[in-house]
């Protein structure tokens, strides 16, 4: 009997029970977060931590538990990834006329001779486009990723610079599509008095490759930023080895730049180190906040 009452209060309760839980659930998910941006890490560099696993049987079981947490993230990232590109399909057709504006004649100049050339175009423009999209809840999952290994101030900047980092690729696209792109297609097309006849996919090829690298690109402040706070890079070995760093840039610059002019080099190199001097002083602020982390702590 005292069974049947027990089941029958549950049932009753269940309701109220339901109710006060929802009520409890906004300020037990506020001390959840508040508890996870203000907890400090071990004070153990990532350098320190990385020799020890060669020594320690304890730092490399923790290793590798850390090596399948990463495989979690990069497989929820994957997901994100999947949805944002199939929502991409929506508009691709409309992306793919405004990004063959440049050429002459627009998209109704480009001259498919595969059967599965056009199709493949599509796909690389909708993965394209659904990794722009994707991009802040990739940089979330990078973030939730490294965050224990941050400083509580660190945390909540990381957080922060989320949409930053977001409009950081944004804008380093743009600035290939409507900057680069106008200077060095007028060189590639008509370079010494050849009329180039172009395809969707090389077309399409190139310019999307171009826009991603140099989008990359401009993520750089930001990665050397969480290095920086995660203990791996310091910002006295990176202004040191400016003058190196310099001769890199031009490298990649010549690598990333569709033509082989010095213009259109300057144009990649020129933003590039301004970027590279930028995350010298944002590795500063990080390795500054987490020394006074350490004192406080």
């Amino acid at each position: 009997m005292l069974k049947v009452f027990k089941k029958l209060w549950l049932v009753i309760s269940a309701p109220f029970r339901f109710l006060f839980w929802l009520l409890r659930l906004p300020f037990q998910s506020y001390k959840r977060i508040h508890e996870f941006l203000n907890e400090t890490p071990d004070e153990q560099s990532l350098i320190d931590t990385t020799v020890s696993i060669f020594n320690d049987d304890d730092a490399r079981s923790s290793f590798f538990g850390q090596i399948e947490s990463l495989r979690k993230y990069l497989f929820r990232m994957l997901l994100g990834l999947i949805v944002t590109v199939s929502v991409s399909f929506l508009f691709t057709q409309n992306l793919l006329t405004y990004l063959a504006k440049p050429v002459p004649g627009g998209i109704d100049a480009l001259k498919a001779i595969e059967v599965t050339e056009s199709i493949g175009v599509f796909m690389r423009i909708a993965l394209l486009s659904g990794f722009a999209i994707a991009l802040p809840y990739i940089f979330f999952e990078l973030w939730l990723f490294v965050a224990p290994a941050l400083m509580p101030r660190s945390k909540k900047f990381g957080l922060l610079g989320i949409p930053l980092a977001t409009l950081l690729f944004i804008g380093g696209a743009s600035f290939a599509y409507y900057i680069m792109m106008p200077a060095a297609l007028p060189f590639l097309l008509n370079f010494m008095g050849f009329q180039a006849e172009l395809r969707p996919h090389s077309y399409f090829t190139f310019i999307t490759g171009v826009m991603f690298w140099i989008g990359m690109a401009f993520e750089f402040p930001l990665i050397i930023y969480i290095l920086t706070a995660m203990g791996f890079v310091k910002p006295q070995v990176l202004k040191e080895q400016w003058r190196l760093a310099l001769v890199l840039i031009a490298i990649i610059s010549a690598a990333i730049t569709p033509t082989v002019d010095p213009v259109n080099m300057a144009l990649v190199m020129l933003p590039m180190s301004l970027l590279y001097f930028i995350s010298i002083g944002l590795s500063y602020i990080a390795f500054s906040e987490r020394e006074k982390q350490k004192v406080h702590a």
